[in-house]
């Protein structure tokens, strides 16, 4: 019988570095630190996604142009130039709307075309997840930002060419999401390769707060331009993200040991009682093992993995329910009884975004200081509950109240969905069990953010039906999904608790053990 060994295969030898640093040797050992390259890495994957969700955005700021804010007699939009140029028209057509959004069934349709970019997203994170883990992550990403930007510009060619097709958009927006599945995969395995598992919370929840500024940065720059055409508002970002796939080709290391340092991700093993050195010149089988991707149903089964995808699947639910939806709330609700103008709407909704940032980098240190990303997640999400029942009652009193409580609300709903896609995910993807190995990584963190991708497709779906019967009845299925979050947690937390108190690692422990 043939002997084992001759049947390993070797490991892949390392990536070439980016082209920018072959142009640029500056850039490159001797001349820049690891320091250098982890700054270069944090910021490139955090404006990446930025675009990304930048990209997002519009359908959320257009809603109220697309639909018809005043409805007399089945009146819609004018078709007299259809199949016509233009680069200026009159935007708002007399606040007809735009068909086929415009009708008595627009909000339904809203929400079926947020569901078509969604569901397409949270299939293609799964098959994105497992692809990131066998070949270069940085063409893979700049591919997945290149034919993001492209369908996001085509969209706005709609407007341009007076497009009223609903296939056209829902087409549209189902090949977008496949596209944009590719980024977070792809950021987050490069960022787990490049930062140990020393302040990972924190660290995560800095570099995540990319996914509010890039929401902040598409509600800012789509509203900008509204007033001018709704199909600008889908353009500038389209353009933006095109331009920083380059900027990713170009200079993106994926490995450290592309560059001549040590692959960061062999030499500390990560695990629930803390860091251990891993010597990763132990043996060759270890380095043919790390090469090998990990199995779909296999990273299933790692421990937690099931219990914070479900988890993720109510959290992110909300959480984009807002993005989609929060600034037609908004436009659509008066606030101190007056009527917010759309471009008003959609600069106010930031305040959730900006709440967001401070919740994701609020959970990542609390979750650092105790050591327990479950039970900060459930704090957060318990919160949340009180914050949204008072936004929907008091959110209208007057603009004060109405900022303090979105901001309050963005805080406690973010914190844990950007704790549990950027710690959490990458805790779990670098388990003893695989060794730190980021060619596992991508796949937990797809699965996790995939599951909730899914819920992230039912949410907005659900409000475009259910805010036709009232917007109480949307804020009490918000309330009822964190409730979910909150239980699916429970068994992990009582887990943790449990851990926490046999190692008397927590404060009070010590205090009450003395």
């Amino acid at each position: 019988m043939m002997p084992l060994k001759t049947l390993t295969l070797a490991p892949p030898p390392p990536s070439p570095p980016p082209p920018g640093l072959i142009l640029f040797p500056c850039l490159n050992l001797p001349n820049k630190t690891l320091k250098f390259h982890q700054v270069l890495v944090f910021i490139l994957t955090f404006t990446a996604y930025a675009a990304f969700h930048a990209s997002r955005k519009p359908p959320s700021i257009v809603k109220s142009v697309l639909t018809s804010t005043t409805l007399t007699n089945g009146t819609t939009a004018s078709n007299s130039d259809k199949g016509s140029f233009h680069f200026t028209r009159n935007p708002l057509q007399n606040d007809t709307g735009w068909a086929p959004f415009n009708g008595p069934h627009g909000p339904h349709r809203l929400g079926e075309l947020d569901l078509s970019f969604l569901l397409a997203y949270s299939i293609g994170m799964y098959f994105s997840g497992h692809i990131g883990d066998t070949i270069d992550l940085r063409i893979f990403l700049t591919v997945g930002m290149l034919g993001s930007g492209i369908f996001v510009i085509i969209f706005g060619f709609g407007y341009f060419l007076d497009l009223h097709s609903f296939g056209f958009f829902v087409t549209i927006q189902i090949v977008c999401g496949l596209f944009q599945s590719v980024g977070w995969p792809c950021v987050v395995a490069v960022v787990g390769n490049w930062f140990g598992n020393a302040r990972r919370g924190l660290i995560m929840g800095v570099w995540n707060s990319h996914t509010s500024v890039g929401n902040i940065m598409g509600s800012l720059i789509a509203s900008s331009v509204l007033g001018i055409g709704w199909g600008w508002s889908f353009m500038l970002p389209g353009i933006f993200i095109v331009i920083m796939a380059f900027f990713i080709y170009l200079f993106l290391v994926v490995n450290p040991e592309n560059v001549g340092f040590d692959l960061l991700g062999k030499e500390v093993e990560m695990s629930g009682e803390g860091v251990a050195l891993v010597d990763s010149e132990n043996n060759e089988t270890e380095d043919v093992e790390s090469s090998i991707a990990i199995g779909f149903f296999e990273a299933w089964r790692l421990p937690d993995v099931a219990s914070f995808a479900f988890c993720l699947f109510f959290s992110k639910l909300v959480a984009y329910t807002f993005l989609y939806w929060l600034p037609f709330y908004i436009r659509h609700t008066a606030v101190a009884n007056v009527q917010l103008s759309d471009k008003t709407a959609g600069n106010l909704s930031t305040v959730f975004d900006i709440g967001g940032v401070f919740g994701g980098i609020l959970a990542g240190f609390i979750s650092d200081v105790i050591g327990a990303r479950a039970v900060t997640s459930v704090i957060f999400l318990f919160l949340s509950i009180p914050a949204l029942t008072l936004y929907r009652i008091y959110g209208s009193v007057s603009m004060f109240t109405n900022i303090a409580l979105m901001f309050a609300s963005g805080l406690l709903v973010n914190g844990p969905y950007s704790l549990i896609t950027t710690a959490v995910a990458t805790d779990l993807g670098t388990k003893a069990l695989i060794k730190g190995n980021s060619r596992a990584l991508a796949t937990v963190t797809a699965i996790i953010d995939g599951t909730g991708s899914v819920g992230a497709a039912l949410g907005p779906l659900l409000v475009g039906y259910i805010s036709t019967i009232g917007w109480n009845s949307v804020f009490a299925m918000l309330i009822i999904s964190i409730s979910f979050a909150v239980l699916l947690l429970i068994n992990v937390v009582i887990n943790d608790v449990k851990g926490k108190l046999n190692d008397g690692k927590w404060l009070w422990c010590r205090i009450f053990t003395r």
